[in-house]
């Protein structure tokens, strides 16, 4: 089974990807709809990324593999 937790090196290479578009985390983080602070968690490897906006994130920079759901969890217990 691979390892679900985003590697140094890929996370050197997502900032090296957002470098050579010239783009900032700020401005990557917004275009994407996550909190700045996460992406950065995610860069910087706070985050082990296995669930909700750190995955996102992760799968969004590249450094995981993994799906993104445009679909709302949906609460249960709700009428």
């Amino acid at each position: 089974m691979p390892n679900a937790y985003p590697t140094e090196q890929a996370r050197k290479e997502a900032r090296a990807r957002l470098c050579a578009i010239g783009i900032s985390v700020r401005d990557w983080a917004e275009q994407n709809q996550i909190n700045e602070s996460t992406a950065y968690a995610v860069l910087n490897g706070q985050q082990k990324c296995l669930r909700g906006e750190a995955h996102k994130a992760a799968v969004l920079l590249g450094i995981k593999e993994g799906v993104v759901s445009t679909v709302a969890p949906t609460t249960q217990g709700e009428n």
